[in-house]
Protein backbone atom coordinates (compact mmCIF):
# COMPACT_ATOMS: atom_id res chain seq x y z
CA UNK A 1 0.00 0.00 0.00
CA UNK A 2 2.85 2.11 0.76
CA UNK A 3 4.66 1.64 -2.39
CA UNK A 4 1.06 2.44 -4.51
CA UNK A 5 0.60 5.69 -2.45
CA UNK A 6 4.49 7.08 -2.89
CA UNK A 7 4.25 5.80 -7.41
CA UNK A 8 1.26 7.71 -7.32
CA UNK A 9 2.49 11.15 -5.44
CA UNK A 10 5.55 11.29 -7.94
CA UNK A 11 2.91 10.41 -10.72
CA UNK A 12 1.31 13.61 -9.68
CA UNK A 13 4.41 15.78 -8.89
CA UNK A 14 5.24 17.06 -12.30
CA UNK A 15 1.70 18.01 -12.86
CA UNK A 16 2.28 20.21 -9.95
CA UNK A 17 5.39 21.46 -10.58
CA UNK A 18 4.26 22.57 -14.35
CA UNK A 19 1.03 24.31 -12.41
CA UNK A 20 3.43 26.31 -9.72
CA UNK A 21 5.31 29.10 -10.18
CA UNK A 22 5.12 29.97 -6.76
CA UNK A 23 7.67 33.24 -6.51
CA UNK A 24 7.36 36.43 -5.33
CA UNK A 25 7.42 39.30 -9.01
CA UNK A 26 6.18 41.91 -9.77
CA UNK A 27 2.91 41.71 -11.15
CA UNK A 28 1.32 44.50 -13.68
CA UNK A 29 -2.34 45.45 -12.54
CA UNK A 30 -4.92 44.88 -15.41
CA UNK A 31 -8.69 46.48 -15.11
CA UNK A 32 -10.94 43.93 -16.68
CA UNK A 33 -14.76 45.27 -17.66
CA UNK A 34 -16.89 41.97 -17.47
CA UNK A 35 -19.62 44.55 -19.17
CA UNK A 36 -17.70 45.03 -22.29
CA UNK A 37 -18.68 42.34 -24.64
CA UNK A 38 -16.46 43.77 -27.31
CA UNK A 39 -13.23 43.08 -25.45
CA UNK A 40 -14.43 39.31 -24.55
CA UNK A 41 -15.33 38.41 -27.95
CA UNK A 42 -11.79 39.71 -29.36
CA UNK A 43 -10.40 37.56 -26.03
CA UNK A 44 -12.42 34.56 -26.89
CA UNK A 45 -10.83 35.19 -30.88
CA UNK A 46 -7.26 34.77 -29.10
CA UNK A 47 -8.55 31.83 -27.31
CA UNK A 48 -9.70 29.87 -30.19
CA UNK A 49 -6.64 30.51 -32.78
CA UNK A 50 -3.78 30.58 -29.99
CA UNK A 51 -4.87 28.81 -26.71
CA UNK A 52 -7.10 25.82 -27.90
CA UNK A 53 -4.57 23.83 -29.53
CA UNK A 54 -3.15 23.00 -26.28
CA UNK A 55 -5.72 23.61 -23.47
CA UNK A 56 -9.51 23.61 -23.22
CA UNK A 57 -12.12 25.60 -21.22
CA UNK A 58 -14.09 22.06 -20.62
CA UNK A 59 -16.31 23.45 -18.17
CA UNK A 60 -17.37 26.24 -20.54
CA UNK A 61 -20.39 25.57 -23.73
CA UNK A 62 -20.06 26.71 -26.88
CA UNK A 63 -23.89 28.05 -26.44
CA UNK A 64 -23.47 29.51 -23.56
CA UNK A 65 -20.76 31.73 -24.34
CA UNK A 66 -22.21 32.86 -27.82
CA UNK A 67 -25.43 33.65 -25.76
CA UNK A 68 -23.72 35.64 -23.16
CA UNK A 69 -21.00 37.40 -25.77
CA UNK A 70 -23.79 38.13 -27.90
CA UNK A 71 -22.23 35.98 -30.71
CA UNK A 72 -24.90 34.47 -33.25
CA UNK A 73 -24.81 30.89 -33.49
CA UNK A 74 -23.68 30.23 -36.85
CA UNK A 75 -20.81 33.08 -36.29
CA UNK A 76 -19.62 30.67 -33.20
CA UNK A 77 -19.46 27.31 -35.10
CA UNK A 78 -17.89 29.16 -38.04
CA UNK A 79 -15.19 31.27 -36.30
CA UNK A 80 -14.43 29.46 -32.95
CA UNK A 81 -15.26 26.06 -32.93
CA UNK A 82 -12.42 24.30 -35.19
CA UNK A 83 -12.77 21.07 -33.53
CA UNK A 84 -15.97 19.63 -35.28
CA UNK A 85 -17.90 20.36 -32.22
CA UNK A 86 -21.77 21.08 -31.76
CA UNK A 87 -23.05 24.27 -30.60
CA UNK A 88 -24.00 22.65 -27.40
CA UNK A 89 -20.99 20.63 -26.45
CA UNK A 90 -18.11 21.36 -24.06
CA UNK A 91 -15.21 23.94 -25.29
CA UNK A 92 -12.33 20.86 -25.80
CA UNK A 93 -9.34 20.55 -27.66
CA UNK A 94 -8.18 17.47 -29.81
CA UNK A 95 -5.22 17.28 -27.70
CA UNK A 96 -4.76 13.74 -26.06
CA UNK A 97 -3.69 14.07 -22.22
CA UNK A 98 -1.14 10.84 -23.10
CA UNK A 99 0.23 12.94 -25.98
CA UNK A 100 0.53 16.20 -24.47
CA UNK A 101 2.40 14.71 -21.60
CA UNK A 102 5.19 13.54 -23.17
CA UNK A 103 5.31 16.85 -25.70
CA UNK A 104 5.58 19.24 -22.50
CA UNK A 105 6.09 16.89 -19.65
CA UNK A 106 2.79 17.57 -18.21
CA UNK A 107 -0.49 17.50 -19.68
CA UNK A 108 -1.89 21.34 -20.29
CA UNK A 109 -4.43 22.54 -17.87
CA UNK A 110 -7.58 22.99 -18.27
CA UNK A 111 -7.81 27.25 -18.78
CA UNK A 112 -12.23 27.65 -17.59
CA UNK A 113 -11.12 28.64 -13.92
CA UNK A 114 -7.45 29.40 -14.72
CA UNK A 115 -8.15 33.63 -13.78
CA UNK A 116 -10.01 32.32 -9.96
CA UNK A 117 -6.67 30.16 -9.63
CA UNK A 118 -4.17 32.50 -10.38
CA UNK A 119 -5.84 36.03 -10.88
CA UNK A 120 -6.35 38.72 -13.35
CA UNK A 121 -2.96 40.57 -12.61
CA UNK A 122 -1.02 37.48 -12.82
CA UNK A 123 -2.35 36.36 -15.80
CA UNK A 124 -1.71 39.78 -17.29
CA UNK A 125 1.62 39.93 -16.37
CA UNK A 126 2.44 36.05 -17.43
CA UNK A 127 1.51 36.52 -20.55
CA UNK A 128 3.70 39.20 -21.30
CA UNK A 129 6.72 38.00 -19.72
CA UNK A 130 8.32 35.53 -22.43
CA UNK A 131 11.71 35.66 -23.24
CA UNK A 132 13.95 34.44 -25.07
CA UNK A 133 16.34 31.86 -23.19
CA UNK A 134 18.46 29.01 -25.47
CA UNK A 135 18.75 26.95 -22.86
CA UNK A 136 15.14 26.14 -22.71
CA UNK A 137 13.60 23.39 -25.06
CA UNK A 138 10.89 26.18 -26.62
CA UNK A 139 13.69 28.76 -26.66
CA UNK A 140 11.78 30.51 -24.24
CA UNK A 141 11.58 31.41 -20.44
CA UNK A 142 9.21 33.42 -18.51
CA UNK A 143 9.66 36.10 -15.98
CA UNK A 144 6.99 35.29 -13.70
CA UNK A 145 7.16 31.33 -13.89
CA UNK A 146 10.36 30.37 -14.21
CA UNK A 147 11.44 27.26 -16.34
CA UNK A 148 7.43 27.00 -17.27
CA UNK A 149 7.24 24.18 -19.94
CA UNK A 150 4.83 26.88 -22.62
CA UNK A 151 6.41 27.70 -25.78
CA UNK A 152 5.50 31.19 -26.27
CA UNK A 153 2.20 31.09 -28.42
CA UNK A 154 1.79 34.22 -28.64
CA UNK A 155 5.18 35.22 -29.47
CA UNK A 156 4.20 36.67 -33.66
CA UNK A 157 1.76 39.10 -32.10
CA UNK A 158 4.68 40.32 -29.58
CA UNK A 159 7.63 39.86 -31.36
CA UNK A 160 10.94 38.81 -30.08
CA UNK A 161 11.46 39.76 -26.40
CA UNK A 162 14.75 39.60 -24.63
CA UNK A 163 16.27 40.39 -21.35
CA UNK A 164 18.30 43.17 -21.33
CA UNK A 165 19.03 47.06 -20.26
CA UNK A 166 17.26 50.20 -20.31
CA UNK A 167 16.25 53.25 -17.95
CA UNK A 168 13.91 52.26 -15.15
CA UNK A 169 12.41 54.64 -12.26
CA UNK A 170 14.21 54.34 -8.98
CA UNK A 171 12.00 52.98 -6.48
CA UNK A 172 12.98 53.34 -2.51
CA UNK A 173 11.74 51.22 0.13
CA UNK A 174 8.23 50.82 -2.20
CA UNK A 175 7.96 54.56 -3.50
CA UNK A 176 8.81 55.96 -6.79
CA UNK A 177 11.37 58.65 -6.70
CA UNK A 178 11.27 62.17 -8.54
CA UNK A 179 13.50 64.84 -8.98
CA UNK A 180 12.96 67.04 -5.99
CA UNK A 181 12.76 70.21 -7.89
CA UNK A 182 11.98 69.51 -11.53
CA UNK A 183 9.32 66.67 -10.34
CA UNK A 184 10.77 64.35 -13.54
CA UNK A 185 11.07 60.72 -12.66
CA UNK A 186 14.50 60.04 -10.97
CA UNK A 187 15.65 56.93 -13.71
CA UNK A 188 18.91 54.13 -13.48
CA UNK A 189 20.08 51.86 -15.93
CA UNK A 190 18.39 48.37 -14.92
CA UNK A 191 19.70 45.43 -17.10
CA UNK A 192 17.40 42.54 -16.01
CA UNK A 193 14.72 43.97 -17.83
CA UNK A 194 12.54 42.73 -20.72
CA UNK A 195 12.80 44.74 -23.89
CA UNK A 196 10.82 43.67 -27.24
CA UNK A 197 13.14 44.22 -30.29
CA UNK A 198 11.88 46.64 -32.84
CA UNK A 199 9.69 45.62 -35.68
CA UNK A 200 9.99 41.70 -34.79
CA UNK A 201 6.15 41.40 -33.68
CA UNK A 202 2.85 41.76 -35.42
CA UNK A 203 1.69 44.16 -33.09
CA UNK A 204 2.72 47.44 -31.52
CA UNK A 205 3.10 47.07 -27.73
CA UNK A 206 0.35 48.98 -26.74
CA UNK A 207 -1.38 46.81 -29.29
CA UNK A 208 0.14 43.66 -27.72
CA UNK A 209 -0.88 44.91 -24.22
CA UNK A 210 -4.65 45.10 -25.49
CA UNK A 211 -4.86 42.01 -27.18
CA UNK A 212 -3.72 40.32 -23.66
CA UNK A 213 -6.10 42.27 -21.82
CA UNK A 214 -9.37 41.06 -23.65
CA UNK A 215 -7.89 37.40 -23.55
CA UNK A 216 -7.69 38.09 -19.20
CA UNK A 217 -11.24 39.42 -19.67
CA UNK A 218 -12.53 36.61 -21.79
CA UNK A 219 -10.99 34.01 -18.74
CA UNK A 220 -12.34 36.32 -16.48
CA UNK A 221 -15.67 35.71 -17.96
CA UNK A 222 -15.12 32.08 -18.45
CA UNK A 223 -13.93 31.72 -14.80
CA UNK A 224 -17.19 33.47 -13.27
CA UNK A 225 -20.07 33.73 -16.03
CA UNK A 226 -23.08 34.87 -13.20
CA UNK A 227 -20.53 37.35 -11.80
CA UNK A 228 -22.37 40.49 -13.42
CA UNK A 229 -25.47 38.61 -12.28
CA UNK A 230 -24.88 37.95 -9.20
CA UNK A 231 -23.44 41.24 -8.03
CA UNK A 232 -26.64 42.80 -9.42
CA UNK A 233 -28.81 40.60 -7.40
CA UNK A 234 -26.86 41.44 -4.37
CA UNK A 235 -27.51 44.35 -4.61
CA UNK A 236 -31.39 44.01 -4.77
CA UNK A 237 -30.87 41.45 -1.62
CA UNK A 238 -29.05 44.58 0.14
CA UNK A 239 -31.69 46.78 -0.62
CA UNK A 240 -34.18 44.40 0.92
CA UNK A 241 -32.32 44.09 3.73
CA UNK A 242 -32.09 48.02 4.45
CA UNK A 243 -35.81 48.48 3.55
CA UNK A 244 -37.04 45.50 5.74
CA UNK A 245 -34.90 46.36 8.39
CA UNK A 246 -37.15 49.68 9.15
CA UNK A 247 -39.82 47.88 9.60
CA UNK A 248 -38.43 45.59 11.54
CA UNK A 249 -37.21 48.23 14.12
CA UNK A 250 -40.39 50.01 14.42
CA UNK A 251 -42.14 46.72 14.90
CA UNK A 252 -39.39 45.68 18.03
CA UNK A 253 -40.29 49.31 19.42
CA UNK A 254 -43.44 48.52 19.52
CA UNK A 255 -43.40 45.17 21.58
CA UNK A 256 -41.05 46.79 24.10
CA UNK A 257 -42.92 50.08 24.44
CA UNK A 258 -44.35 48.43 27.94
CA UNK A 259 -41.24 46.43 29.05
CA UNK A 260 -39.83 48.22 31.90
Amino acid sequence: MKKQLAALIFAILPVFTFAAGGHDVHLDKVDVDLSDKAAMQDGLRTFANYCMGCHSAQFQRYERVAKDLGIPEEVMLENVVLTGAKIGDHMKNGMHPADAKVWFGAAPPDLTLVARVRGNDWLYSYLRAFYEDPARPWGVNNKVFPNVGMPNVLGKLQGRQVVGCKQVQLVDDGKKQFDPLTGTPITHEACDQLTVLPNTGAQTEEQFDETVKNLVTFLAYSANPVKLESQRIGTYVLLYLAFFFVFAYLLKREYWKDVH
